[in-house]
């Protein structure tokens, strides 16, 4: 399945609004340690997949820090037009395609990079396998997804208590892979769940070796500018990275 939410209007009017849109990385939640762990850029061919979400944020970054060639794909006409404008960094190129369909030719990226997209795509094994082949030889995966602690419920919210305030975080249904329907910005979309197990057992069988596993938190700085005591309290994100054997 290959959602393009971000071409209905009232959802990109909403996404417009959120800090990341309006400030860019800075107010990112994930953005510090995403950036603590990335690997060296200067003269690096770079891939993100799923570059809209963001505005291709992470594209310009990978420019500015030297890449050689930066390539930024994704489904959304919206999204591309967006980061077109905001991010003019000639070694960036914006192409308009799915994560499934893109096509580039064998080792061609040094890194593939990925924001906060792959909970969208349901066939995470063949993701992984294509990854491999673009990639060169220790070449490097390295993205974002959605905790599976938080994506393990489709209500993906807390319990509440009379006075509205967050009493806990529920699990349950971890083991149950699969989609989820849910909302985000007052939206129906699908997400997959899956477990911590199952990322790195996929990775492994397409011939990656986990680099980095990475529970993000805010920045104590963030955590206090935009309110998000809660963050501390569980896991929202996943970040890992991986390098493809020789």
């Amino acid at each position: 399945m290959q959602q393009n939410k971000y071409d209905d209007p009232v959802f990109f009017t909403e996404y417009s609004k959120m800090p990341r849109s309006v400030y860019g990385l800075q107010a990112a939640g994930e953005w510090s340690a995403f950036k603590a762990h990335l690997p060296e850029l200067n003269n690096k061919t770079v891939l993100d997949l799923g570059c809209g979400y963001g505005y291709g944020w992470h594209c310009q970054y990978a420019a500015e820090q030297g890449a050689s060639s930066v390539t930024g794909i994704d489904l959304s006409t919206k999204m591309l037009e967006k980061a077109r404008q905001l991010n003019t960094a000639k070694k960036v190129v914006y192409q308009h395609s799915s994560i499934e369909t893109f096509i580039a030719e064998a080792a061609s990226f040094d890194l593939i990079i990925s924001s906060l997209a792959l909970h969208y795509v349901q066939d995470l094994d063949a993701v992984f396998e294509k990854a491999a082949q673009l990639l060169v030889p220790q070449g490097e995966l390295y993205y974002s997804v959605e905790h599976p602690i938080f994506t393990a419920r489709a209500q993906q919210d807390w319990i509440y208590s009379h006075e509205k305030q967050p009493l806990y975080w529920p699990m349950d249904h971890y083991f149950v892979e699969g989609q989820r329907e849910t909302q985000f910005l007052g939206t129906h979309v699908v997400k997959y769940h899956r477990t911590i197990e199952t990322h790195v057992m996929a990775l492994l069988k397409a011939g990656f070796e986990i680099t980095a596993l990475i529970e993000p938190l805010p920045s104590n700085e963030m955590i206090e500018k935009m309110s998000w005591q809660d963050e501390r309290r569980r896991p929202m994100m996943l970040i890992i990275k991986a390098k493809k054997k020789s």
